[in-house]
């Protein structure tokens, strides 16, 4: 379907933000999420055929307020050292701490979603350090606080109120990611209603866990939001066939950044000069058949727009279902621990 033929009722504008945090430095980078959300809904207002058209807009993993590319925080097998903590606890410092959610950082990302009225996806390093306050978390992810010297990949969905919808914490952490990320559980796989449909987040390489993109289908997923670290080409693909295979609509952002914009005493990335680029991006918006309907956006940071319909949601699902005509229950079975 394409944008002249959606009428404004089913009308719905998707947008990811591919530009890089202020690493390592929460306030400024929650300054700069708030500076691109305004862009980015300015931009997909002028592509709306109504103020009322609902807007979801993505950004990066780990965009508050690092993805620490290169950093192996100076640990081996067997030794740390000294200067490998000091980064860690820089780290740990500008993360979110997600479960005070009256708290000024989690006040700053929820007032994002509500002045631009958008529903809201933000990739977080996440920390608890403090009793929750607010919304429990029990309620919107996972039931687990977890040590105060713990920190999490996680993905936050904001309502166009402000609201707190789910926390999901990355139930898988890949490689060395593993050495200062912990481990989520089955209380953030969480699909919420919101104004533009039914949305969902899935971290980088969780993508490939079948499993998990499964659960993600017999929830009901309308809005796939894929928040990664991955530029690869394969990785357009791999979004592809999720779109294809979830007969949803699928967006995925990804940082992109140069060396200038880590930390100048930054202990890695030291043989690129400043405007080397790190992060490619490879930010994309995939239909619900696999049609690219934006990007992939490579090598330089920008915002993707695509206006789409709710009704191709079920349009494309003539033939294949996933999760209903297509499935076997009888056959094959899921079972998510989600306690």
């Amino acid at each position: 379907m394409t944008s002249a033929t959606i009428s404004t009722s089913d009308e719905v504008i998707l947008c990811c933000v591919q530009d890089t945090p202020v690493s390592f430095d929460l306030q400024a980078s929650l300054d700069k999420l708030s500076k691109l959300a305004r862009e980015a809904t300015t931009k997909a207002r002028a592509l709306a055929s109504s103020p009322s058209v609902p807007i979801v807009v993505l950004f990066p993993e780990a965009f508050l307020s690092a993805y620490p590319r290169g950093l192996d925080f100076g640990a081996k097998i067997g030794s740390r050292t000294p200067e490998g903590r000091t980064w860690f606890g820089r780290y740990h410092a500008s993360s979110v701490p997600v479960c005070d959610t009256e708290g000024a950082e989690m006040r700053a990302i929820r007032n994002v979603a509500k002045e631009n009225g958008i529903t809201l996806v933000v990739g977080v390093i996440e920390r608890c350090d403090r009793p929750e306050t607010g919304k429990k978390r029990a309620e919107y992810g996972s039931k687990v606080v977890g040590g105060t010297g713990s920190i999490y990949c996680t993905a936050l969905t904001i309502s166009e109120t402000g609201e707190v919808l789910a926390s999901h914490r990355k139930l898988m952490p890949t490689g060395t990611e593993r050495l200062v990320w912990g481990q989520g559980d089955g209380q953030g796989i969480k699909v919420v209603p919101t104004p533009a449909g039914n949305v969902g987040a899935v971290i980088c390489w969780e993508n490939y866990m079948p499993l998990l993109r499964t659960a993600m289908y017999e929830r009901g997923v309308e809005i796939y939001c894929a928040p990664t670290a991955d530029s690869r080409p394969t990785w357009t693909s791999s979004m592809q066939h999720i779109a294809m295979e979830g007969r949803c609509y699928v967006i995925s952002c990804n940082q992109f950044n140069t060396r200038s914009d880590f930390p100048h005493d930054y202990p890695a990335l030291h043989d690129l000069k400043p405007d080397d680029i790190v992060t490619r991006g490879g930010s994309v918006i995939v239909g619900p058949l696999g049609d690219i309907l934006a990007g992939p956006l490579m090598d330089e940071a920008g915002i993707l727009v695509a206006k789409v319909s709710k009704s191709a949601l079920v349009e494309s699902k003539m033939d294949f279902d996933v999760a209903g005509h297509y499935a076997r229950n009888d056959v094959l079975r899921l079972h998510v621990n989600d306690d």
